[in-house]
């Protein structure tokens, strides 16, 4: 594998800050050296509501890092982070160009985008350069099935990501029988459902339909009246966020009920919850962070120190991409100190052994770089009373599930 990455170039010691850039006011920081980060995300167009969580997940934890700390030591030298964050409008095309610029600039390390069919070509542009990037945004099969050395990811791969949600709607009562699924036209929605269907039919349950719509969801009717001739226990949607929303709109719109609405991606940010109101209540989905657990964090100390200095400084709300987004960096941080380097392939070296505590969760990636499926599996949760309670496992539920849920009009 080591064929694959390229020495060394430089380390980044200027200020410049890209479009991005955060200041150095604490003392230790402004003498420091820098590390540069670089990486595009989706601040505008249809995947910016996400991509700004992830954004300001980045922020908060380099604030920290210079602001608080004064940068952090690396083989006995202190650096302060400059991040190189540039907008690439959640546009595939743009993103690469944008990407391709920063390694031909010299960036070593590097943050993914958000929506795998952005974050795949971007992973490629890093691999062939062989530079590090971490992402939480993306878990599409192919960005871990190429042979890829340098990407990490804060997920499982979308086939891999399915076994939490199997056992939970096994453990339901009365139990479903029947399971319909929505995807999109895409390769994270697609494998999702592949993935989701294959689960669901070796643990007995009965697929009535899967049916695809469109990449960008703009009309679903077709598929809600199938849905309300054909009514499910169960409708999976392996949507992201945007796409989620406008099929739950629909839903309530056209009265389309079902006893249990799971949504892979969407009902765990507060903006869908605040967009639907009382309605959201009921709807269930994956999520991988809770602002109630506290964890153990190698840069802000613990999970909850994070969410305190987060909510001092920024007036966002707090979604598990931020959290996540700010892991990222600290994962980088705990990865750099254990290489004692900055040379890119040490860093990769270090990331592929990471087996950590972060305040997002235990950090631990599979031989070809996703999240480990046992590790970093996801918890189930549902909106209830327009909060996001953990429904499974039983263990760590903070409520009890609500099944089967009451039609829409009569949510509240």
């Amino acid at each position: 594998m080591m064929n694959k990455r390229r020495s060394f170039l430089k380390q980044a010691t200027g200020l410049t800050l890209g479009t991005l850039g955060l200041p150095l006011i604490n003392a230790r920081a402004a003498a420091a050296k820098n590390v540069r980060i670089g990486g595009s995300l989706g601040m505008s167009g249809r995947y910016a509501e996400t991509g700004l969580n992830i954004k300001f997940g980045y922020e908060t934890a380099i604030k920290y890092i210079n602001e608080e700390l004064g940068g952090v030591e690396i083989d006995g030298t202190r650096y302060a982070f400059i991040l190189n964050l540039v907008d690439d409008a959640s546009d595939p095309a743009r993103a690469t160009t944008l990407i391709q610029r920063q390694v031909d600039d010299g960036v070593d390390f590097f943050l993914g985008s958000y929506g795998s069919n952005v974050v795949l070509p971007c992973a490629a542009i890093t691999e062939a350069a062989g530079k590090p990037m971490i992402q939480v945004g993306a878990s599409a099969d192919q960005i871990y099935t190429q042979g890829h050395t340098t990407v990490f990811g804060f997920f499982p791969r979308a086939s891999r990501a399915w076994d939490s949600s199997v056992s939970f709607f096994r453990d339901i009562e009365p139990r479903p029988r029947k399971i319909s699924i929505i995807a999109t036209n895409d390769a994270f929605s697609r494998l999702n459902a592949q993935a989701a269907a294959k689960g669901c039919r070796e643990a007995g349950f009965e697929l009535l339909d899967m049916f695809q719509l469109p990449e960008q969801v703009s009309d679903a009717s077709s598929v809600l009246s199938t849905l309300r001739a054909r009514t499910p226990d169960v409708l999976i949607t392996t949507t992201v966020d945007q796409n989620s929303l406008v099929i739950a709109r629909q839903m309530i719109a056209t009265g389309t009920n079902v006893p249990l609405l799971y949504q892979f991606l969407g009902p765990q940010l507060p903006m869908y919850r605040q967009s639907l109101g009382a309605q959201s209540n009921g709807v269930c989905a994956q999520f991988y962070w809770d602002d109630r657990v506290n964890l153990e964090d190698p840069v802000f100390g613990n999970s909850q120190k994070f969410v305190s200095y987060y909510r001092e400084h920024f007036k966002r709300p707090l979604s598990y991409h931020t959290a996540g987004a700010a892991a990222c960096i600290t994962t980088y941080v705990h990865a750099m100190q254990q290489a004692g380097s900055l040379k890119p392939d040490r860093v990769r070296d270090a990331l592929a052994q990471t087996d950590i505590s972060t305040l997002f969760n235990r950090i631990k990636f599979s031989p070809e770089g996703d999240g480990d499926s046992i590790v970093m599996g996801a918890k189930i949760g549902q909106i209830q009373k327009q909060r996001f309670e953990i429904v499974y496992p039983q263990a760590q539920r903070t409520a009890s599930l609500l099944y089967p849920t009451a039609p829409w009009a009569e949510r509240s």
